[in-house]
């Protein structure tokens, strides 16, 4: 009950520091990127501090010390809503590898077209990894890093897919070092779920992979092991195999 009154009083606030924020982000269009950047470093600060207040949704970071000194392309689980703000938190500045549809949603629409995110057309094949190897590398050389999330949907706590080999591919071609990062939000924050619980999320970040003399395949096989391996580590009980491993 508790959860769920602070979950009515999340969403309004919510929403109400997110339309006016994407708005000033398009309205500030024409002004240096870095501008449309501090406004959103504003507002996924006061959505993270919504998140801990209001929710009671705290986390914790394993892994900085593995963060590249250049931006990076990072492959990271897809669980909920709540890592596509807390990763641009985590790694400012980033921009994000999304569908198209995204940005007709009034005023975040707007901010996420002002922020250069890289929208594409999944049904669009082979023409869609072009426009993200082609706008991911100038993003890349403008000093922002590219999240990509493999499976290309948000995943249930223990769920996975098959990781496309997209953000790999970039990698690739850029040059750029591999971040794959595990989580578990979706424990606290289920898909489309409008209660959200209270607790202690954890991000973990692995080792960078150097692109060089790899194939985009080795790259994701890579990525994948040590993604779902880590997501096993923290949270065993959605994986009968690594709980029965720990009790053992």
């Amino acid at each position: 009950m508790i959860a769920f009154i602070r979950s009515l009083l999340f969403a309004p606030l919510a929403l109400l520091i997110t339309a006016p924020a994407g708005l000033l982000v398009a309205l500030a269009y024409a002004l240096p990127i870095s501008l449309r950047f501090r406004i959103i470093a504003v507002w996924y600060t006061v959505f993270l501090a919504l998140c801990r207040y209001v929710l009671g949704l705290h986390y914790q970071v394993i892994g900085r010390e593995n963060i590249p000194a250049t931006p990076p392309v990072i492959l990271a689980k897809h669980q909920s809503a709540w890592e596509t703000v807390s990763l641009q938190a985590i790694f400012p500045p980033v921009v994000f590898v999304m569908k198209k549809s995204l940005l007709m949603i009034p005023f975040l629409g707007w901010g996420l077209a002002a922020a250069r995110m890289i929208s594409i057309d999944r049904s669009a094949g082979k023409d869609a990894l072009r426009q993200v190897i082609t706008q991911g590398g100038e993003r890349l050389k403008a000093g922002f890093g590219v999240i990509i999330f493999p499976e290309g949907t948000r995943m249930r706590p223990g769920e996975t897919r098959r990781f496309k080999a997209g953000g790999a591919h970039l990698a690739v071609s850029s040059g750029a070092p591999t971040l794959p990062v595990a989580h578990n939000a979706g424990e606290f924050w289920g898909k489309n779920a409008f209660v959200k619980k209270p607790g202690l999320i954890t991000v973990s970040i692995g080792p960078a992979i150097d692109p060089s003399g790899r194939t985009a395949e080795e790259i994701t096989s890579l990525a994948e092991q040590w993604i779902e391996q880590e997501m096993r580590r923290i949270s065993p009980h959605r994986y009968p195999d690594a709980a029965h491993a720990m009790a053992g």
